[in-house]
């Protein structure tokens, strides 16, 4: 069962830290976006013949701020469990590497006690927002005191970061990683928030003023929080790496390239929110605010749940200082990514199995060139599987006769997933002697590849489901973006760790950058299926709209025929339907943003093949 405490140790610590975001971001929230101690006043009804829309502060609901309030104290007890979850896994961890207990000598350790305190400070704050805040949301005082209450528990935390271990510049590392956590906390909470907000405002719980004006606060909130992130960031990156070499060549660095590249994707999503916030406060037209903005939102809240995963596996990475002699080059880098023939002739099992005694022997260890050509050989393969994928998945919106066919594309991720169901671990079992359950239990590794597998494989059931069915309310477009997005959060949570640090490297080096594209890909796909869908806004005068993809359409005078790139959406207006009002403002802006979408979804997807088919691994 180690195999499993260890892959639930790579996730746990990006469930803590989202656990984290939601109580002291929307406890935040409260304090500078909210701000229910004013007396309300109410909005105009109509905002587009308001002068300055922002002036004035539309009336909270009860509601509202139970929502508001039951996200922190939810938060913080999931965060509690979270914390007391850790040291389970540790035990656990421990005591099947030791082959006996750890105590009492663990419970001596900084891990142990900064884990129990900073879990009972978390308690009490749950506690006081449950018990206290909860029914007295409009008081300052209250919420004055529920950040007092969580003081000590953000303090807490500077003995679980890797500053606690260091010997140069202990506090000031401490202080830093603190700063820069609750910076973060308080932009990724806020935009929980923001999904929380539109939530509301679509199911007609809170007034319509709200959205826009809590958008334009946050606005401002999250450009304080994005800039104390850098500065506090900055340093604490230049105390671990300390070279070019170190920050391009070694695990903690590349992590950190990831980070700095979500954050970048992030703060794009960020820019188009503001930018139609602005819009919105020029003009007063609601266009983008109300059929955009909601879905960016949905977006870059993907981008930053994966961040947070990123962040607690850089925890796991020694620093780059620490380990100059491990670190690769620059050009070995550069090496995995060169364009190359893909390896389409496989080593026999019986070869790999016979290099494999040598090659995990702690002492004397032999490389096995057949295990490091198995992997290329499938990792080429796969990569062969996608590109061509990703090719019909293009010619799939083609809308021409003969090309129909291409939309059953999705067929191939089912083919890839038997192909690595067999190829992925071949020391277990359906070909090794290990069997099935121990080798999935009893090592990490192999049980991310099965999860992997399996996720491939569902994906491309899903999807060729989504692709065919004639049902314009169908949920099932939507499963792809969310396993994609799940895909690429384990590629940047993927550890090899029984490897050297620079061959885990190297390795990782690939996975990551996948794990990127595969979250550009859910996001574009995501995008496609939402941004922008005529059946939003062009419902009434007559108008009927149906779509599953949002995207590709034929508008005629009298009426309106729109089909789907992908095959699978129609809308209809009926005679005597007034389209002209809408034309212009939504079905052309709809077009253009869910094509692009779509097609940064599908080139990502090439992507990712691309990489796979050059993919070649170190000798280890």
């Amino acid at each position: 069962m180690a195999g499993i405490a260890d892959f639930l140790d790579s996730l746990i610590g990006g469930f803590d830290l989202i656990c984290y975001s939601l109580a002291i971001g929307s406890l935040f929230w409260g304090l500078f976006v909210l701000r229910p101690w004013h007396s309300p006043r109410q909005f105009p009804t109509d905002l587009r013949h308001t002068h300055r829309p922002w002036q004035y502060q539309d009336g909270y609901s009860t509601l509202l701020l139970q929502k508001t309030i039951a996200l922190i104290y939810k938060g913080a007890f999931w965060l509690s469990a979270a914390q007391l979850f850790k040291i389970i896994l540790k035990v656990w961890l421990m005591t099947a590497v030791l082959e006996r207990s750890p105590f009492p000598e663990f419970a001596e350790t900084t891990q142990f006690i900064g884990g129990i305190v900073r879990m009972t400070l978390t308690l009490f704050l749950a506690t006081y927002c449950y018990r206290y805040l909860s029914k007295n949301p409009f008081s300052k005082q209250h919420w004055i005191i529920a950040t007092i209450v969580a003081l000590p528990m953000i303090i807490s935390g500077a003995w679980l970061v890797h500053g606690a271990g260091r010997f140069e510049n202990q506090y000031l590392l401490m202080t830093l990683t603190v700063i820069h956590q609750l910076a973060a906390a308080a932009w990724i909470g806020g935009v929980f928030q923001l999904v929380n907000l539109w939530l509301l405002r679509n199911r007609n719980q809170i007034t319509a003023g709200l959205w826009p004006l809590l958008l334009k606060r946050f606005s401002m909130f999250g450009i304080a929080s994005v800039t104390m992130i850098l500065i506090s960031g900055l340093p604490i990156a230049w105390q671990y790496i300390d070279s070019w070499n170190g920050l391009i060549g070694t695990g903690y660095g590349n992590l950190l390239l990831v980070k700095i590249t979500l954050l970048a994707i992030a703060l794009g999503f960020a820019w188009l929110n503001k930018s139609a916030v602005l819009e919105f406060g020029f003009s007063g037209n609601n266009h983008a605010l109300n059929n955009r903005v909601p879905y960016y939102i949905e977006a870059e809240t993907f981008i930053l749940i994966t961040l947070l995963f990123t962040a607690a596996s850089l925890a796991s990475q020694p620093p780059a200082i620490d380990i100059p002699s491990l670190t690769a080059s620059w050009q070995e880098v550069l090496g995995t990514f060169r364009p190359q023939i893909p390896m389409t002739n496989s080593p026999t099992h019986t070869a790999l199995i016979a290099g494999e005694a040598g090659r995990v022997a702690i002492v004397g260890q032999v490389p096995s060139l057949a295990a490091t050509e198995w992997s290329n050989y499938n990792h080429n393969i796969a990569g062969i599987f996608l590109t061509v994928m990703s090719f019909f998945a293009m010619l799939s919106y083609v809308r021409k006769p003969g090309f129909e066919h291409f939309k059953y594309w999705p067929l191939g991720f089912v083919g890839l997933g038997i192909f690595l169901f067999f190829r992925s671990d071949a020391e277990s079992w359906p070909l090794g002697p290990i069997g099935f359950w121990d080798s999935t239990f009893n090592n990490g590794e192999v049980l991310q590849h099965r999860i992997a597998t399996l996720l491939v494989f569902v994906l491309g059931i899903m999807e060729l489901s989504a692709r065919i069915t004639k049902n314009p309310n169908s949920k099932l477009p939507f499963v792809f973006p969310l396993l994609a997005a799940f895909g690429g959060l384990m590629l940047l949570t993927h550890s090899h760790v029984g490897f050297q640090a620079k061959s885990a490297f190297l390795i990782q080096v690939g996975h990551t950058t996948m794990g990127i594209f595969s979250l550009i890909l859910a996001c574009g796909r995501w995008l496609e299926l939402k941004l922008d869908n005529p059946s939003k806004d062009i419902t009434r005068d007559g108008v009927y709209a149906a779509s599953l993809s949002g995207t590709g359409a034929a508008i005629t005078r009298d009426g309106v025929y729109a089909a789907s790139l992908s095959g699978t959406g129609a809308a209809i207006v009926k005679d005597g339907g007034n389209i002209d009002d809408y034309r212009e403002q939504a079905w052309q802006p709809s077009l253009a943003v869910s094509k692009i979408a779509g097609f940064i979804s599908v080139a990502a997807l090439f992507q990712i093949g691309i990489i796979l088919m050059f993919y070649r691994e170190p000798l280890y």
